[in-house]
């Protein structure tokens, strides 16, 4: 397989773990979803560290948590019809690519990415994301062994 260039705003299939499955000592994701990549910064050794938001059809208790992904947005990207959210209050990070990356469902091991994110909608994401950051309100789960 390919991978594509971890680009910030590329959505990608991966095994998140949320932050309340990793506080409860659990080390591998339990369900395969849509992330969105909010951050890439080159690491040492030509590595490069992502950090990527989850994508939930779970709706958030604190609007503040998440953005709502807009239906023309799912549907460009192949997601369901279902409503959907960005979490901006935690994200896992890891370097590219890592064992947790899964094909989509129905393209075989050709890709792991849907797309890219609306440049409108991704600059609010991270904008979000990295307010969250500053004020220390956003838990990271690192996800590389």
């Amino acid at each position: 397989m390919t991978w594509p260039d971890p680009r910030p705003g590329l959505v990608i299939r991966y095994a998140y773990l949320w932050r309340r499955e990793h506080d409860a000592g659990q080390d591998e994701g339990v369900k395969d979803r849509p992330c969105a990549i909010v951050v890439a910064v080159d690491a040492e050794n030509d590595d490069k560290t992502v950090y990527v938001l989850p994508i939930t059809h779970s709706p958030p208790s604190d609007q503040a948590d998440a953005i709502e992904l807009p239906q023309a947005t799912k549907l460009r990207l192949g997601l369901d019809s279902d409503r959907s959210w960005i979490v901006v209050s935690e994200g896992n990070s890891f370097i590219w690519p890592g064992p947790d990356l899964r094909p989509r469902p129905g393209q075989g091991p050709e890709s792991v990415a849907f797309g890219m994110l609306p440049p409108a909608l991704f600059r609010i994401i991270k904008q979000r994301f990295l307010m969250r950051v500053q004020a220390r309100r956003t838990g990271i789960v690192p996800r590389t062994e």
